[in-house]
């Protein structure tokens, strides 16, 4: 059966909210809870971005038994990988054990303010190698001294670490970082249902880890209303792919390259209304691609409660029966 988990969606949502969906999500019956780690909306008037990290401190204060995730961290900028895994070590100790690291190579909308500039893909996936790798060492427990193409650790060791080591999930768009997920990482983690990434991943040694996904959904009792939220709000999803949308700069930006996208092509992706099928074929395609894991974005902070009492009552056990 898939797990079906909850996105707290810090784009849109602010801090305090985030903190109180992730004991909703639990109260209702998500099997997990996954939050994104952004420094900036993807467009303007989603109008939040929280520091991710200490709303998992928060979450893991009052959840007991969710388990939680980055969906996902970026370790080769905003962030040195050292510090990711003293993070993420933290977080692991903080929620007895139920706290999953997801990684991800980043997007200039991000990443760029530290002014350092925006390397060229192929730059940016040997920068991530490296960075699992030092996280991996560093999570051992043991002094860990690197001095590697891109980045230095010196004399590095972990004092609070979880019991087992914290898994690593690695987000992938196709063969290459598929075949990293599989070598580094103990899940997979792709967006969209791409069962040919997913049968690279199980043959470069992946079969049998985890595998997440996740779907946007605008729920609603105004099929229409919902409609143009999901437009409003969602609209920089279908600007043309992760290799456009890794390299856009600011909001401004992505809501240029959307100008021309209509409410029917976001709908075209996204289950709007309250239409409890619409969402159950959504999650079958991941199921039938090989997903395990499902996560639920529900477009537009001020339904968030709406969105969890038709859950509770009519979404979640239409899911069940997948």
């Amino acid at each position: 059966m898939v797990q079906i988990g909850y996105t707290l969606m810090s784009e849109q949502t602010p801090p305090r909210e985030l903190v109180d969906y992730a004991a909703a999500a639990e109260r209702v019956g998500f099997d997990y809870a996954v939050i994104s780690d952004h420094y900036f909306p993807w467009v303007e008037e989603m109008g939040h971005s929280p520091y991710c990290w200490s709303v998992l401190g928060a979450a893991a204060q009052v959840t007991e038994r969710i388990p939680l995730m980055t969906y996902v961290t970026c370790p080769i900028m905003r962030y040195h990988p050292a510090v990711v895994a003293q993070k993420a070590a933290t977080m692991g100790v903080l929620s007895q054990g139920r706290f999953t690291l997801g990684l991800g190579s980043g997007e200039n909308l991000n990443e760029h303010v530290i002014g350092e500039g925006w390397p060229p893909v192929d730059t940016r996936h040997r920068m991530f190698a490296e960075a699992v790798q030092i996280i991996k060492e560093l999570f051992s427990g043991e002094y860990i001294t690197h001095q590697g193409q891109f980045y230095d650790v010196d004399s590095a060791k972990l004092y609070d670490l979880p019991d087992e080591p914290v898994p690593i999930g690695i987000a992938a768009s196709g063969g290459q970082s598929a075949e990293l997920a599989a070598e580094y990482g103990d899940a997979l983690i792709i967006n969209d249902p791409m069962p040919n990434v997913v049968k690279q991943f199980g043959a470069a040694g992946g079969h049998g880890k985890p595998i997440y996904g996740q779907l946007a959904i605008s729920y609603g009792t105004d099929a229409a209303a919902a409609k143009e939220r999901a437009h409003t709000l969602w609209r920089w999803a279908a600007v043309g792919g992760w290799k456009v949308m890794s390299e856009l700069p600011a909001p401004v930006n992505f809501a240029a390259a959307a100008s021309t996208v209509r409410p029917d092509d976001v709908a075209e992706s996204v289950p709007c209304g309250n239409d409890v099928d619409a969402v159950v074929a959504g999650v079958r395609k991941f199921a039938e691609a090989g997903f395990t894991h499902v996560a639920l974005v529900q477009i537009g902070h001020d339904q968030q409660q709406p969105f969890f009492d038709w859950a509770e009552k009519e979404l979640l056990p239409a899911l069940r029966n997948l």
